[in-house]
């Protein structure tokens, strides 16, 4: 008998392939990017909720680098204490707050042919809706990442009943089932062990790498942060400094000429 851990990997053997079947869309999505970066501009993520996880897969971490600027919201999405003083529960209910988009962008200057990609798993919480429609509105292209089958049985909370893909340029689907959780318990009402943050995963080092690609061949390479256990120490310290230098350059940028 197949054991519930057996059941986990075999799903996410499935989660993969979903992932290969849109190897278009991937290219796509790292076409935009690598324009985007290639220009000296920059590419904006943003995830709430647990979908933060992808925002930082991408970037800072080892094999990543600048490029991409992650917008993340501790009250959207520091969810280890659970309860009390920025717990789940406020968390929650913030996702849902509309107008929190408007005012997060507030603190940049974006430019018309910047790009992002926003990642939720329903695409149908208020802020990554508004987060992508006021992108689009300023002239950004987008990228999202959603749970197709979930967010397809889920009903969106944004004033006009628009989902996250309806603001998208590009729209990915990390292949996870209705609810998110893919393995059953024999005697446990509801499923548990969820997906998304696998296939969300594949997804976006799929794009860096292919972006990776991109840059390299028009003579950018990019300034990767790689261990020492690679390259040596001082050579790992030289490329971690020159990418956070590369990241405040870029970023700077959209401090200078902030406006309503």
């Amino acid at each position: 008998m197949i054991t519930p851990a057996e059941d986990f990997l075999t799903q996410s053997e499935g989660l993969v392939a979903c992932v290969r079947r849109q190897m278009p869309e991937i290219q796509l999505a790292a076409n935009l990017f690598a324009a985007t970066i290639l220009r000296g501009q920059m590419v904006h993520l943003f995830g709430s909720g647990h979908s933060r996880i992808m925002v930082e897969e991408m970037w800072p971490r080892y094999g990543s680098f600048p490029g991409f600027n992650p917008i993340v919201e501790l009250s959207l999405s520091f969810h280890n204490l659970v309860v009390g003083a920025n717990g789940q529960r406020q968390a929650m209910f913030l996702e849902n707050v509309s107008g929190l988009a408007e005012r997060i962008l507030r603190n940049f200057d974006l430019k018309a042919r910047d790009s992002a990609l926003i990642i939720s798993s329903s695409g149908c919480n208020v802020v990554p809706v508004e987060m992508a429609e006021e992108f689009r509105r300023r002239g950004v292209q987008v990228v999202a990442i959603i749970s197709k089958a979930h967010s397809e049985a889920s009903t969106s909370k944004h004033r006009d009943g628009k989902k996250l893909q309806d603001f998208a340029d590009i729209v990915l689907d990390t292949g996870a089932p209705v609810g998110d959780a893919m393995v059953t318990i024999e005697g446990l009402e509801t499923p548990v062990a969820p997906g998304s943050t696998i296939g969300g995963c594949l997804l976006v080092n799929a794009i860096k790498a292919e972006v990776a690609q991109r840059l390299t061949s028009a003579g950018h390479p990019p300034k990767v942060l790689t261990a020492s256990a690679v390259v040596g120490a001082a050579k790992a310290t030289a490329l971690f400094e020159a990418a956070y230098d590369e990241h405040a350059r870029r970023l700077a940028g959209y401090y200078a000429n902030i406006s309503g």
